[in-house]
């Protein structure tokens, strides 16, 4: 058996036994086992911060993986909540299109019907206003078919007074129309018996129980025509002192036969047939003229008849108005009550065009922002700044979701 503490090798002064050499090997193993323990540790720990950092990568992709799909799901879940609220929208922006639609026109054909029934009244009102020219027309035609006739029978002047009978009959005619025309029926009487058994020819009554008015249509015209067709000074001498006397006989019996107190006026109207032999009497024979007024005769043309005619009318008019002066005013108590209606439906007439106006600018302006916000969604324009959204809109939205 090996002794190990015998010297195995001698160097000098320094030895080595064989427990000192078998702990040197020892050691030198046990240092060379220690750096490969080490070495295998360091490998593991190396590969297992491998396994580590590759577990961690792993991880972190998985989890990003995860992230990203949360992410998408998220985003497909955005994207149907948007597709429902745009069909939403649509469905809703439909309705209100057809309602908008439907109000608008309603009111499009109550506007329509409005104006038409203006129109109708109007053109009721135009025709009965034409109705009424016309009927004026026919009036001035035929007053201007009397005018003409009227001319003819001036010109054939000469030939009427040629004969006394029909000279007498023209006068009388004359007078009878100017009067006629110009007084009512019961203003008047022609032929009229006094009480003294004379007939003037027109006997014209006067208002409040006054005496009547004479006119008398029997001028003397014979030595005024042989005073026109007198050739010499001695012709016309003589003429002109027949006409003096033929004139004042015929004053004067005016003035005995109608002038009756209380029963006729103390004033009487010679009438002249002709305003051409009116002029001539009143230039030629100022005294004649002179002695009519003096007689408190007038001598009248007939544009002075006409006047005096005016005016009696003018009087019989106001004491007509006098005498129905409650109906009158009541009357115009009711035209001022139908002009207050009319102005009030005027008003409510330019109220009514105001409005449909206002209501035709209003939608028009709807329908504009209407086609503005469906391009918008159709182009899929979104802004931030958007107008937001009615209350009603809103809620059908959130509804909705």
């Amino acid at each position: 058996m090996l002794d190990l503490d015998t010297i195995f090798l001698a160097i000098g002064e320094y030895s080595l036994t064989y427990a000192q050499a078998l702990t040197g090997v020892i050691g030198a193993f046990a240092v060379l086992a220690f750096a490969a323990l080490i070495a295998l540790v360091t490998a593991w720990r190396a590969r297992a911060q491998a396994r580590e950092d590759a577990a961690r990568q792993q991880a972190a992709e998985q989890a990003q993986a995860q992230e990203l799909e949360t992410r998408l799901g998220e985003l497909t879940r955005q994207q149907a909540e948007m597709t429902g609220r745009m069909a939403t929208m649509a469905e809703v922006f439909g309705s209100r299109q057809s309602e908008l639609a439907k109000g608008l026109r309603d009111q499009i054909e109550g506007f329509g019907h409005r104006l038409g029934q203006n129109m109708t009244t109007q053109a009721q009102a135009t025709h009965d206003n034409l109705t009424k020219l016309n009927e004026r027309l026919a009036v001035i035609d035929a007053a201007q078919q009397n005018i003409t006739e009227l001319s003819r029978g001036v010109v054939s002047l000469q030939e009427i007074l040629s004969n006394k009978q029909r000279r007498g009959a023209f006068g009388q005619v004359r007078m009878e129309a100017i009067i006629s025309d110009g007084l009512p029926s019961d203003a008047y009487t022609f032929q009229a018996t006094l009480t003294n058994d004379k007939r003037p020819d027109c006997l014209i009554r006067m208002p409040n129980g006054a005496p009547g008015l004479i006119v008398d249509a029997k001028f003397p015209l014979e030595a005024f025509n042989a005073f026109r067709e007198a050739e010499n000074d001695s012709d016309k001498k003589t003429a002109s002192q027949r006409l003096k006397a033929d004139v004042g006989k015929h004053i004067s019996d005016i003035c005995e036969r109608y002038f009756i107190p209380g029963e006729t006026q103390d004033i009487a109207l010679m009438f002249v047939p002709s305003e051409s032999i009116y002029a001539e009497l009143h230039e030629h024979f100022e005294d004649v003229a002179q002695k009519a007024y003096k007689s408190r005769i007038v001598i009248v043309g007939p544009s002075l008849l006409m006047l005096a005619i005016q005016v009696v009318q003018a009087i019989l008019r106001d004491q007509r108005m006098r005498e129905q002066a409650h109906v009158i005013q009541t009357e115009v108590t009711r035209l001022l009550e139908d002009v207050g209606r009319l102005r009030d439906r005027v008003n409510n007439l330019q109220a009514h065009f105001g409005q449909a106006n206002k209501d035709i600018e209003q939608i028009v302006t709807s329908a504009d922002k209407i086609s503005k916000r469906g391009t918008r969604i159709e182009s899929m324009e979104f802004s931030e700044e958007a107008e937001p959204l009615p209350n009603t809109m809103r809620k059908t939205l959130a509804a909705g979701e």
